[in-house]
């Protein structure tokens, strides 16, 4: 072979590998996840005797604790139980996170990634320990900021960092926690269509007995019964009392025995298919509380299964809702209109 036939195929071959290198990403491929360590090895098992979870922010304590059977309650708000599905997403989370990257060793960059001492001023940082009934520490965890995914094929990541080491990481894996207790209780506590409200009987302290019901003959509305001659009510006081139960939710919760403040009335409703609920309600300052009981069917006995032991915070204006006063329900004469100002004097 020539020298001039030589020198073509080196460049050939030149061109080839700086082509291969064109073509190929400047960084590696990160490791598939089952190449990754986990961040606690045999987490699973050990989490059977689990009966306490504690996040501890800057500003605030959460603690989840084990109730009968395998129920989850929140002390923080009268033992109420949580959402199961909260407690087993952030357990299971944390047998599958897997450290995936070692980050910064330097205790003065620590606060960049949101993993510096969650007790430190204007920390973001959470302390996330499961313990047993004992007391003892079954997995911890210093949590910060979590990764922002830009590929849609990429897993969840988060900065974590172990309690009494330097060392931060890039974790793998979805890791949801809440510090808010409202985010790990289900607030909703009805939601029953407007048209199902057939009648509503209020018997409240220091007022005479007030009926209100949806006639036959009246396009589906309500309307004042008792007293007799109400005068002419307002349409939307009167609707609300049909979507009294319509995405109820509470605002607070607390045993029933230990309801705050003085009793207002109790509202006694009428609504199809053979359901009726009555409403206690008592009136603490500025907030409103109330006590649910259903009657009826099975529907009845899955609302008491909700409702039963407890007393909930909601919203003020429920008030007029659950037990409305005959004169919050009436028309309010549109306010008289100002005299104009007479026009100045020509000079």
């Amino acid at each position: 072979m020539n020298r001039r036939n030589l020198l073509l195929l080196g460049g050939a071959a030149v061109a080839a590998v700086g082509g291969a290198l064109l073509l190929t990403p400047e960084t590696n491929a990160p490791p598939p996840a089952s190449a990754t360590p986990l961040a606690f090895p045999g987490l699973a098992q050990r989490l059977a005797s689990a009966a306490a979870i504690e996040v501890r922010r800057n500003d605030a304590t959460l603690v989840v604790r084990k109730g009968a059977g395998d129920s989850w309650v929140l002390p923080s708000k009268a033992d109420h139980p949580v959402r199961p599905e909260k407690v087993r997403e952030l357990l299971v989370g944390l047998t599958e996170l897997r450290l995936a990257e070692p980050r910064t060793a330097n205790p003065e960059m620590l606060e960049r990634l949101g993993v510096n001492d969650p007790a430190q001023s204007g920390s973001t940082a959470s302390h996330l320990r499961v313990l047993d009934a004992q007391g003892a520490v079954i997995a911890e965890l210093i949590i910060g900021r979590r990764r922002v995914r830009v590929q849609g094929n990429v897993p969840e990541s988060v900065y974590v960092r172990r309690p009494g080491e330097n060392q931060a990481w890039l974790g793998e894996g979805r890791l949801p926690l809440d510090g808010d207790p409202n985010l790990w209780i289900d607030r909703d506590l009805a939601n029953i269509a407007r048209e199902r409200v057939l009648s509503l009987s209020v018997t409240r302290t220091g007022e005479a007995p007030l009926l209100v019901r949806k006639e036959r003959d009246a396009d589906g509305k309500l309307a004042v019964v008792t007293p007799a001659e109400a005068g002419e009510m307002d349409e939307i006081s009167l609707d609300e009392i049909a979507r009294a139960f319509e995405f109820l939710t509470f605002l607070d919760v607390r045993r029933a025995a230990e309801i705050p403040g003085e009793r207002l009335g109790l509202g006694a409703f009428e609504l199809t298919d053979n359901l009726r609920i009555t409403a206690t309600v008592n009136k603490d300052g500025e907030t409103i509380w109330a006590m649910l009981a259903a009657e009826g069917d099975e529907e009845a006995t899955r609302l008491n299964n909700r409702w039963r032991g407890w007393a909930y915070q909601i919203g003020q204006w429920k008030e007029k809702a659950l037990v409305p006063r005959l004169e919050d329900l009436r028309k309010q004469a549109a306010p008289a209109a100002e005299p104009a100002a007479e026009a100045p004097a020509p000079q």
